[in-house]
């Protein structure tokens, strides 16, 4: 079975190239007002591909870094399809590799079952 660590590194980079060439990576942090949201995904404050650079990413990494175990359940996917559904971009890409990070979080948690 591969290393669930590299197979999520590997993703997040896909999914960060993702982001830069749809222009959806910024280079300014959101604000400490939005960052302190305490609905999922900060949905109230901030736009999903925010969330993704600047709390997603950064947590995955943080774990991959010290191999911590991850969580069984991930689910990102679907608020993507939501959350980019009336996009006027094919949002088609950026949703399959968040799948296959949900994918890959469900088979690391089966790993050590």
């Amino acid at each position: 079975m591969p290393d669930p660590y590299a197979t999520l590194a590997y993703q997040l980079d896909a999914l960060t190239e993702e982001l830069r060439s749809r222009g959806l990576w910024s280079s300014q942090p959101p604000s400490a007002q939005a960052l302190a949201s305490a609905m999922p995904f900060c949905h109230d404050t901030m736009e999903f591909h925010t969330w993704l650079q600047w709390l997603f990413i950064p947590r995955v990494q943080a774990l991959i870094a010290v191999q911590a175990p991850l969580p069984d359940n991930c689910n990102i996917a679907p608020m993507a399809e939501v959350h980019y559904a009336q996009a006027p971009w094919d949002h088609t890409h950026l949703v399959d590799i968040l799948r296959q990070i949900d994918q890959s979080f469900a088979r690391a948690e089966a790993r050590w079952q």
